[in-house]
C-alpha cells in the first residue's frame, strides 16, 4: 500500500484507480472523469492532515484521525479540505460528507453520496446513482440509469437525461424534475409536506398517478382525469401508450405536472 499524509497543497498521480472512497468533514470535493492518469489535487487543508491511500487500485481519502472517534474529536478540532480527484469514467465513487460540498461529473459507474448538510451537484452521471442527505440540496443534470434520492429537508432539482428508474423521497425538501421518460422508465416521488413539480414532454407516454392529501394537484395534460375528495385530491390517467410510469404522492404538499413543448427539448 502507498500512503501519503497531506497538510498542504499537493498533487498526486497514480498508475490506475478502480474505485474511489472519500470521507470529508468540511470543505469540498470534486470528482471528474478523465482519460489521463488518475490524480488527486489538494488545494488546501485546515486542521488535521488528509490521509490518502492507494492499494490495488483502491483510492481512499480521509482526515487522519477520523478512525479514532469522530464525535469526541469533532468537539475540539476543525477539519476542512478542498480536493479535486480525476478518475476513469467507469470508476465507482463513494463519498461520505458532513458539511463538505460535492461535485461529480462524467462518471458512468456506481455513484454513492451521503451528506449531512453539504450540497451535491451531479452532471452527466450515469449508472446506479444514490444521493442521500439530511438537509443538503442536490442539483443534477443529464442523469441516466437508476437514480435514488432520500433527504429530510434537502431539495432535489433534476433537469435533463432519461433515468431508467427515479425514486425520490423527502419530508420537507422540494422536488423539481424535468426529464424524458423513455420506454418503461419509472419515476416514483414521495414527500410529506414538500411541493413537487414535474415536467414531461408534451408527447410523453406514461401512466400517471398524482395525489395529495390536502395540497393542490394540477396537470397541464387535458387527457388526465381529476378527482377531488374531502381528504384527498388526485389526477391520473394515461399519456400516449402509457408505457412509462409516473407516481407522485404527498401528504400536504402541492403537486404540479407541466408539459414541455417539443421545441424546448432538453439538452443532454
Amino acid at each position: 500500500m502507498s500512503r501519503w499524509t497531506i497538510d498542504e497543497p499537493t498533487t498526486l498521480e497514480f498508475d490506475g484507480v478502480v474505485a474511489l472512497r472519500a470521507t470529508l468533514i468540511a470543505g469540498s470535493v470534486s470528482v471528474v472523469a478523465g482519460t489521463g492518469r488518475p490524480a488527486v489535487h489538494v488545494e488546501g487543508v485546515d486542521g488535521p492532515p488528509l490521509q490518502i491511500a492507494h492499494e490495488a487500485g483502491m483510492l481512499s481519502i480521509t482526515h487522519e484521525k477520523l478512525i479514532e472517534g469522530v464525535l469526541s474529536w469533532l468537539r475540539t478540532q476543525q477539519a476542512s479540505a478542498h480536493v479535486t480527484v480525476t478518475v476513469p469514467p467507469d470508476c465507482p465513487v463513494s463519498l461520505n460528507l458532513v458539511s463538505a460540498d460535492a461535485v461529480i461529473s462524467g462518471i458512468s459507474a456506481r455513484t454513492q453520496v451521503r451528506s449531512a448538510t453539504g450540497d451535491v451537484t451531479l452532471h452527466d452521471v450515469t449508472g446506479d446513482i444514490e444521493a442521500n442527505t439530511v438537509s443538503g440540496d442536490v442539483e443534477a443534470q443529464g442523469l441516466d440509469g437508476r437514480v435514488g434520492f432520500v433527504s429530510a429537508s434537502g431539495e432535489l432539482a433534476l433537469a435533463g437525461g432519461s433515468p431508467e428508474r427515479l425514486t425520490a423521497r423527502t419530508i420537507s425538501g422540494r422536488i423539481s424534475v424535468d426529464v424524458d421518460l423513455l420506454g418503461d422508465a419509472r419515476t416514483e416521488i414521495q414527500t410529506v409536506t414538500a411541493d413537487v413539480a414535474v415536467r414531461l414532454p408534451e408527447r410523453a407516454s406514461a401512466t400517471v398517478a398524482l395525489g395529495s392529501g390536502t395540497g393542490r394537484v394540477e396537470a397541464s395534460f387535458p387527457e388526465l382525469a381529476r378527482q377531488d375528495r374531502a381528504i384527498a385530491r388526485s389526477v391520473s390517467g394515461k399519456l400516449g401508450d402509457g408505457s412509462a410510469n409516473l407516481t407522485v404522492n404527498t401528504i400536504s404538499g402541492n403537486v404540479t405536472l407541466l408539459s414541455r413543448p417539443a421545441h424546448d427539448a432538453l439538452e443532454d
